[in-house]
């Protein structure tokens, strides 16, 4: 017994893995919108398979921190995933180790291919989650399955059909030609031409100022215009 969560039974030789059973009698609380939560969270880190996306939620199931873990493929022990959240959490958030009873969750979006519902690649995650939490001090929350069918949360019945784990390569591609310009660095030689120019908004150029300005740069400047 966890912070009130069943440990459930462990299916794997190390026991670092948690079944469906276990996971849907462990009593996660449940989201209030989870349609919504995949969605900000799908377009926050536009998670492509094989990677997970860890979220903290406060009192009003708001995201407040959120990362996001690669695994490598061979890489199938819980206790290896639970490092690796761990680790993004100590980043993002502080701990709550220090608190009487949890008062923020954890919850977890993997994106994987294959079937939806629980796989066996799900358990080291599962288990990862509870870990993880229990270690910052957070409530362990929901896990929710992305595949190429859509998201699901496991051990619920509640699913959808959009975001699922192709829709990262749906968005639009952008030339290099639309990215923004960048501006040149204080002292670089290409920062005197960008200063040079000014564009009013006719969209014609007019000659302006280079270099630092003080008051004798100003006066300068007057002075010669008046001469013209």
């Amino acid at each position: 017994m966890l912070d009130g969560i069943d440990r459930g039974r462990l299916s794997s030789a190390t026991g670092r893995s948690i079944d469906l059973e276990g996971w849907a009698n462990a009593g996660v609380p449940l989201l209030g919108d989870p349609r919504d939560l995949v969605t900000e969270l799908h377009q926050r880190h536009l998670p492509q398979p094989g990677t997970s996306v860890i979220a903290v939620l406060d009192h009003d199931q708001r995201v407040v921190a959120s990362a996001s873990v690669t695994a490598r493929p061979h890489v199938t022990d819980g206790w290896h995933h639970r490092n690796a959240l761990l680790t993004q959490l100590r980043r993002v958030t502080p701990h709550d180790l220090r608190l009487a009873a949890p008062r923020r969750t954890a919850v977890l979006l993997h994106c994987r291919d294959g079937e939806p519902g629980w796989s066996e690649p799900d358990g080291p995650w599962l288990w990862a989650l509870r870990d993880a939490a229990s270690l910052h001090g957070l409530r362990c929350g929901a896990y929710i399955a992305l595949t190429p069918s859509g998201w699901q949360v496991l051990g619920e019945g509640r699913c959808g059909r959009t975001p699922h784990s192709g829709s990262w390569a749906e968005r639009p591609l952008h030339t290099v030609s639309e990215l923004p310009r960048r501006t040149p660095e204080i002292g670089h030689p290409a920062a005197a031409g960008a200063a040079g120019t000014a564009r009013p908004a006719g969209g014609s150029r007019t000659a302006a100022p280079v270099g630092p300005w003080t008051p004798v740069a100003a006066r300068a400047t007057s002075a010669h215009r008046a001469a013209n």
